[in-house]
């Protein structure tokens, strides 16, 4: 799916060296195709190696990039911390615990390396994205329906989606986003928007947002600003926290819960194009 606006401003801010890495991508996917003269093996071996070095040279100018931005901070990550990219051989091997709509999941306390990890929201993305995954966009009632039976199924007290709130560097002069806590919530792992909050989402038949919490207040409400002024920036589904059954609520990112992971088409694009021959 096409980037938004939303999900580049969150890919810049998050300093994951994006230019470096569509470059890498575009790049590696050119190597894969032979264009050399039919005629002159020459041609052709001083062409392979050219295409080979001008690769290797981007993956060090990425590198490089993403080092040097690791000295930076970022509203959005606590302090500087990057979104990771992936690993190959992780990757290949990713869990697979379920498929829809051609998208693997898996969730992390149902693994033996993740069982007992608990971890805030980005360093739970970072669990996901190593294995070509991101934490889970809930796009359509299908899939929500699939999530919440899954932390019902298995008695979580709640689980991290992808969901964020634009409130960084790059939304505050998005007059779309107003008011933001009505229309400035997103998907972070696939760039979608989130339908506005005081709604249903077209065709849905239910509200995914609790009616209540912490205030007895219809989410989200951002009420741990009203305690310790954390901004309430991420979106977890929680399960019956409030006596208000399985729903999404707004929390403060920093909190740390089990993730659920979704194939991620980047991601993935982005292994295969630099990992030739590589079946994922």
């Amino acid at each position: 799916m096409p980037l938004s606006r939303l999900e580049k401003a969150d890919r810049s801010t998050d300093l994951i060296g994006m230019r470096h890495y569509l470059l890498l991508v575009a790049v590696a996917t050119v190597a894969t195709v032979s264009t050399a003269p039919a005629d002159e093996a020459e041609d052709d071996r001083q062409t392979t190696m050219m295409k080979k070095d001008l690769v290797e040279t981007t993956t060090q100018m990425m590198k490089k990039s993403l080092e040097q931005q690791r000295q930076k901070t970022s509203s959005v990550n606590d302090g500087g911390r990057l979104l990771s990219l992936p690993n190959a051989e992780s990757c290949k091997n990713r869990p697979k615990h379920f498929e829809l709509n051609g998208h693997w999941y898996f969730l992390s306390s149902n693994t033996t390396e993740h069982k007992d990890a608990k971890n805030d929201w980005l360093d739970s993305r970072n669990l996901c994205r190593k294995y070509c995954m991101d934490a889970v966009s809930i796009e359509t009632e299908e899939e929500n329906e699939i999530v919440f039976n899954l932390v019902k199924k298995e008695r979580l007290p709640y689980i991290w989606t992808s969901g964020r709130l634009c409130n960084f560097k790059g939304c505050e002069d998005r007059e779309d986003l107003r008011p933001l806590e009505v229309l400035g919530w997103f998907w972070s792992a696939s760039g979608v928007k989130v339908s506005p909050t005081n709604k249903k989402p077209e065709g849905w038949e239910n509200q995914p947002w609790s009616q209540t919490g912490h205030f007895k207040r219809p989410q989200p409400d951002n009420a741990e600003f009203e305690i310790n002024e954390t901004t309430e920036a991420c979106l977890a589904v929680l399960n019956n926290v409030y006596k208000d059954g399985i729903a999404w609520h707004d929390i403060g990112c920093y909190h740390t819960k089990a993730v659920l992971c979704e194939d991620n088409d980047q991601l993935l694009k982005y292994i295969a194009a630099t990992n030739r021959g590589i079946i994922l």
